[in-house]
C-alpha cells in the first residue's frame, strides 16, 4: 500500500507515518521545508506541481490531506479575525487539500482501490456550533464540504473518500489539555482509512469510527 501524508513532519500527521509504515506501508510524508520529508507547500501551486513530478507515475493508494493550520484560538469577535488571517488558513486548510487531491488523481486512479483521507474536526460540525475560532470552524467546515462532494464525483473511479476527526489531541495545535494521546489518534486513524471503501465514501467519522455529526 503506497501512501502521501501531508503534513507529516510533526503532531498527528508524523505518527500516523509512523503507524502506517510499521503496518507494511509504503509512506511518503511531505512537510513545508524539512529534511527526511519531500518539499511541500499546499498553497503554492508551482510546489504542488512540482510535488506530483516527484511522486511519478506509480499508483499512489491512499492520500491523507493532514496539513492544516489554526492561527485564531485567541482571536477576539470585537476586533480580531483579520482578513489576512482568512485567507492564509483558508489557503492551507481548503485549497491546499484541494490543489494536492487534483494533483495526485492520475495516481488514485491508477490504484485499484484509491481512497482519499481528509482530517477535519469536530469544529466542522454544524450542529455542534459553540462560537470562537470563526475563521478555523469555516475552513474545517469548507474542508467538509470538500471531502462530501469529491466523493460524488470521483465514485465514477471507484475512489473512495473518508473525512475524520482526528479527537482532540495532545499536540502543538491541540494543547495539553487534550483528551487522547497522539499515538492513539494515529492507530484510529490508521484504522479509518484502512476499513475505507466506497461503501463508506463521503462519511464524517471519528478517530474511534463512530459516526460524527454533520
Amino acid at each position: 500500500m503506497r501512501v502521501v501524508i501531508t503534513g507529516a513532519n510533526r503532531g498527528i500527521g508524523h505518527e500516523l507515518m509512523k503507524v502506517m509504515q510499521a503496518s507494511g506501508a509504503d509512506v511518503v510524508g511531505t512537510a513545508r521545508d524539512v529534511e527526511g520529508y519531500l518539499p511541500l507547500d499546499v498553497t503554492d501551486p508551482n510546489s504542488v506541481r512540482t510535488f506530483a513530478t516527484r511522486i511519478g507515475p506509480d499508483p499512489v493508494d491512499a492520500l491523507v490531506c493532514n496539513a492544516g493550520v489554526y492561527f485564531d484560538k485567541h482571536e477576539s469577535l470585537e476586533n480580531g479575525y483579520p482578513a489576512d488571517m482568512w485567507a492564509d488558513t483558508f489557503a492551507v486548510n481548503v485549497t491546499g487539500v484541494f490543489l494536492t487531491v487534483q494533483a495526485l488523481l492520475p495516481n488514485l486512479r491508477k490504484s485499484s482501490a484509491g481512497k482519499i483521507a481528509i482530517i477535519s474536526s469536530t469544529m466542522a460540525s454544524q450542529e455542534r456550533a459553540p462560537g470562537g475560532s470563526y475563521i478555523y470552524r469555516a475552513s474545517k467546515a469548507a474542508a467538509l464540504n470538500l471531502g462530501r462532494n469529491l466523493a460524488k464525483d470521483l465514485a465514477k473511479d471507484a475512489i473512495s473518500v473518508g473525512i475524520y476527526h482526528p479527537g482532540w489531541v495532545i499536540t502543538d495545535m491541540g494543547g495539553s489539555d487534550a483528551d487522547i494521546e497522539v499515538d492513539e489518534a494515529a492507530l484510529g486513524l490508521r484504522d479509518r482509512i484502512i476499513d475505507l471503501s466506497m461503501a463508506k465514501t463521503g462519511c464524517f467519522e471519528n478517530w474511534d469510527g463512530s459516526p460524527h455529526v454533520f
